[in-house]
């Protein structure tokens, strides 16, 4: 999955993305996430958060 186009996505559908990603290829790290895909860490945390979804550090996921 491409995520370089992360801003045009629907939020939602980018949350569980991310999260699955998050726990199936990266061990919930999000900086090796965003490196990996070579996406803004910030504009990505930005678009989430307008939505409603927060990163939670301990859990590891965005909610």
């Amino acid at each position: 999955m491409n995520l370089a186009n992360f801003e045009s996505m629907d939020a939602v559908m980018l949350m569980s993305i991310i999260n699955m990603k998050l726990r199936d290829d990266f061990n919930g790290n999000l900086d090796e996430l965003v490196k990996y895909y070579d996406i803004d860490k910030e504009a990505l945390c930005n678009k989430l958060s307008l939505a409603g979804f927060d990163w939670l550090e301990g859990a590891k996921q965005f909610r």
